[in-house]
């Protein structure tokens, strides 16, 4: 299957500020694409330049074979944009934001009603119909904003940050939507700062400080983190992390409530050995064992690793 995006040396730049630097993108068809990064990574900057709505300073940009912002008026009709902060209109009614919205796509007042009372029972809202959006809930307003951005049955959907501001349970029931969309063949792009949100991913891309730090299916970042990862339990955890921050195989050091998660350098011999008796020469009682890297882990070792910032 063709990639849906292909994106070559996307750079942008906002005067001396760099903001994405040279990313090179190869997103599937009919799949999730993630990307995963602090504020100021990039995220939605990047996302702003795939759909046409901010120019890049420098690289290409192809969606669905068209180029980008060249042919961004075809593209556009064809993407369902959801932002971080709810975008729809407070004072209107759940049923009259989607009038609104069908009349923007320019859809006929027959269609339009029919994708209205679809959207209504796909995303659980006919109780809701007659409701201001104001008065919602952060579940259900994501919900009806999901709708709008769908309404028009684009091929590629773009979210930025949706689950921001919704409980855990209207995110699990989001991305459950998520699915249902792809398995009838939407495109979706979603930036996240969520670790769990990021794993459910079909493919991730880590971005970090403007660039691409990371790139792949979950499950093979994790695989290939490129350290060796070591769980220690100790009950004076600040102190076994302080003691194994002065340890120069270890590459990183994360504190996860009572254990630790250490990053060592893969060439290491017996590294288990190795850190058991360097926090039983500080005077630690601890115990170290060999782990699978989770995806915080990932995160840490593509971004914090590679720039030297603390861990």
């Amino acid at each position: 299957m063709p990639a849906a995006i292909v994106a070559r040396g996307l750079t942008r730049r906002f005067g001396a500020v760099t903001a994405v630097d040279g990313i090179d993108l190869d997103i599937p068809a009919a799949g999730i694409y993630g990307f995963l990064g602090p504020n100021g990574s990039g995220k939605s900057t990047t996302f702003r330049m795939l759909c046409g709505l901010l120019l890049p300073s420098a690289g290409s940009v192809r969606v669905f074979e068209h180029r980008v912002p060249e042919d961004a008026g075809i593209v556009r009709r064809r993407i369902g944009y959801m932002t971080q902060k709810f975008s729809l209109y407070d004072d209107l009614t759940v049923h009259e934001n989607l009038s609104f919205i069908a009349d923007i796509y320019g859809l006929s007042h027959r269609d339009g009603a029919d994708r209205i009372r679809a959207a209504l029972g796909e995303y659980h809202l006919e109780a809701l119909a007659k409701q201001r959006a104001g008065t919602m809930s952060g579940g259900q307003r994501q919900r009806l904003a999901l709708a709008a951005a769908t309404l028009h049955r684009p091929d590629l959907l773009l979210l930025d940050e949706p689950t921001s501001a919704v409980d855990p349970q209207s995110r699990r029931d989001f991305w459950e939507s998520l699915f249902d969309l792809v398995e009838a063949g939407t495109t979706i792009l979603v930036s996240t700062h969520y670790m769990d949100e990021a794993e459910r991913c079909h493919r991730l891309a880590i971005l970090d400080r403007g660039r691409l730090a990371a790139e792949g299916a979950p499950r093979d970042l994790m695989r290939d983190i490129g350290a060796t990862v070591i769980e220690v339990h100790c009950d004076l955890a600040r102190a076994a992390r302080h003691a194994l921050e002065s340890l120069s195989p270890v590459r990183s050091v994360t504190q996860l409530g009572a254990r630790l998660h250490a990053l060592v350098d893969p060439t290491l011999s017996e590294p288990v050995r190795v850190v058991e008796s360097h926090l039983a020469d500080a005077g630690l009682s601890a115990r170290a064992e060999l782990t699978a890297a989770s995806l915080e882990d990932v995160f840490v070792a593509a971004t914090r690793m590679r720039t030297g910032a603390p861990a």
